[in-house]
């Protein structure tokens, strides 16, 4: 169940089946290396911490804890470079970890595979606020890209991407970035869409072709850049099986 806690200047969203105690430092990696939780890292725009959670009872069954993605919301761009990781705050659920964590939620209750929200937080000072969120790391997935570089994928697997973002469109959300650093497949190839900061739910406009064709531009980007295996007719499959 999706619990909020409030402080004087934060606030937390929280799945209580897999945080019991928002109280604690979890959005600090120091918190989690105390506790030689931390199992790897990744660098972006900050560093995205990767942590081990504690194990839990489901149903009576004692279940391993998942691996859990920590990440610092900051900014891109020139702007960023001038202001870092602060935004203009207008209310709490206007926070953008608060409006990732509901947007993946929403997500997986339409069926579509995405990370599986943890925690979010949002502290204010001034004017402005910092956020930060915690979700699920999908175990034994590799983005799109990685896997490209080393061998090409068959149209069976194209037309399951093109399903996957289906799903995700009839749900009404628009991926302003979607990209094939974006999309992951995992060991059992089940494929994922991750990465859903500023993106939102809409029921009009044309924005359905724009997530398609900044896909496409970035196959062609990486075919350029990282000489992928792919080609034209991958994009077809693809199409074809999300319309």
């Amino acid at each position: 169940m999706i619990k909020i806690y409030q402080a004087d200047n934060s606030v937390i969203w929280f799945d209580d089946e897999l945080i019991s105690d928002p109280t604690l430092a979890i959005f600090d990696a120091n918190y989690w290396q105390s506790q030689n939780r931390v199992v790897g890292s990744a660098k972006g725009r900050g560093t995205t911490w990767f942590v081990q959670l504690e194990s839990m009872q489901v149903e009576g069954m004692q279940i391993d804890g998942m691996q859990a993605a920590l990440r610092h919301y900051r900014r891109g761009g020139l702007f960023g470079k001038l202001v870092n990781d602060h935004y203009w705050f207008a209310g709490w659920e206007q926070t953008r970890s608060a409006q990732e964590f509901r947007l993946l939620q929403r997500l997986i209750d339409a069926g579509v595979n995405v990370p599986r929200p943890i925690a979010a937080r949002a502290v204010k000072s001034g004017l402005t606020y910092q956020a930060d969120l915690l979700s699920e790391r999908i175990p034994n997935a590799r983005d799109l890209v990685s896997i490209l570089q080393e061998k090409p994928l068959p149209s069976a697997m194209y037309q399951k991407i093109g399903q996957e973002i289906a799903k995700m469109h009839q749900a009404n959300v628009n991926h302003t970035d979607l990209n094939i650093h974006n999309i992951l497949i995992d060991a059992q190839g089940k494929v994922w869409i991750i990465d859903f900061d500023k993106c939102r739910q809409e029921t009009s406009g044309d924005w359905k072709k724009h997530n398609l064709d900044r896909l496409e531009r970035s196959f062609l980007k990486e075919l350029q850049k990282r000489k992928i295996h792919w080609c034209e007719k991958d994009f077809v499959s693809l199409k074809g099986a999300y319309e």
